[in-house]
């Protein structure tokens, strides 16, 4: 898995590392020669997938389940990555979930699972691995957010609201933890081909012509995420503190491309599966 190895012996965590963009993330940190502990809320599927593909390629790599619904089991996840791991360097905040309903709609409890799963288990787990890196005498913190945080689209209130918080406290941290020598930056992409999005657009959906609607031509991949994230973490970006680098593919460049905001979405529902109660 040999590239460029610019993280050759670092320690890092990716949470949401069972698919999508977290288990590009935990692969490219490891075929850059870091040893990766990855993160799953459900199936453990796609995270010992990855774990066994590391190892094959002499990578070291474990996964470990958390509900981050909880605090109590985030703080968790924090001490046994530390242990299998013996130390942090980088910390890869990438765990979230998404729905989307009418305003009107939303419950108090799917209002609660979005900002604690989103926000308070991001926070909570920074805090809890801060002693491990602040020791190290450097690291970096990396917080996945979302276009969502800089534009809008219909019937994704509560979502929208958690990756604009995301940013902002994103922005706020780096501050104070740059003094601790721990640099701080998010990461908001913006269409990302992954399982979750496969699965909810269905079979049917053209990706290739959807691909043409944005300047890039094309939608993007894990892949094109991580490469990022290896490079907010590695020294080639020691210079950029408290920034959210967006990763679109131009699509905040033009006019938006979510359809008429005036009509219901009921060609698909986010948050099948872990939100409870969806109702329209």
């Amino acid at each position: 898995m040999a590239q460029t190895r610019k993280m050759q012996d670092k320690k890092v965590l990716v949470t949401g590392s069972g698919t999508g963009i977290g288990k590009g993330i935990a692969l490219e940190f490891a075929r850059e020669g870091a040893a990766v502990v990855l993160h799953y809320s459900h199936s453990d599927k796609g995270a010992k997938e990855a774990v066994n593909e590391i190892r094959q390629h002499g990578g070291r790599a474990e996964a470990f389940k958390a509900n981050f619904d909880k605090v109590e089991e985030v703080k968790d996840l924090a001490k046994r990555a530390i242990e299998y791991l013996g130390g942090l360097d980088v910390l890869v905040n990438n765990a979230g979930i998404t729905v989307n309903l009418p305003f009107e709609h939303v419950s108090v409890e799917q209002f609660d699972l979005l900002y604690h799963v989103n926000v308070r288990a991001q926070f909570f787990l920074t805090q809890a691995v801060l002693a491990t890196m602040e020791r190290g005498g450097k690291g970096a913190v990396i917080n996945l957010t979302s276009v969502h945080a800089f534009a809008g689209m219909t019937e994704h209130a509560i979502y929208a609201g958690t990756k604009g918080a995301i940013m902002a406290y994103t922005r706020e941290l780096s501050l104070e933890l740059i003094q601790k020598g721990i640099r701080v930056n998010g990461i908001a992409p913006g269409w990302i081909r992954n399982e979750n999005q496969e699965k909810v657009m269905g079979e049917s959906f053209n990706w290739e012509e959807a691909g043409k609607s944005l300047p890039a031509g094309f939608v993007g991949n894990p892949s094109d995420v991580a490469k990022l994230a290896v490079y907010l973490a590695s020294e080639d970006s020691r210079y950029i503190i408290g920034q959210t680098i967006i990763i679109d593919g131009g699509q905040l460049a033009i006019l938006p491309l979510t359809g008429d905001f005036r009509k219901s979405r009921t060609d698909y529902q986010f948050g099948q599966g872990y939100v409870p109660d969806l109702k329209r």
